[in-house]
């Protein structure tokens, strides 16, 4: 489970404009941290198979945001790829 210390600076980081917690932007830059967290326990937990689903569940969900994203503004989408460093 991600901190709240850690999740409010990933808000921070990521936020449009002053309040913002709802942009994509945001929600993905949230839910990758979560996965992050999430790879690392399972590194250590390999049999851990509830966890993992939850995993692959976030990523899919990461994924449509991403390409809801990429479709609403193509410049947005490059920018968030850029920045937390998806796709290599």
């Amino acid at each position: 489970m991600i901190q709240k210390e850690k999740k409010t600076q990933v808000i921070l980081e990521n936020a449009t404009h002053e309040g913002d917690t709802g942009s994509p932007e945001v929600q993905v830059a949230i839910l990758t941290a979560r996965i992050n967290e999430l790879t690392e326990h399972l590194r250590t937990h390999k049999h851990d198979n509830h966890s993992r689903r939850g995993l692959l569940m976030m990523v899919g969900k990461r994924r449509n945001m991403l390409d809801y994203l990429a479709k609403k503004d193509i410049n947005r989408y490059r920018a968030i790829i850029a920045k937390l460093g998806i796709r290599k």
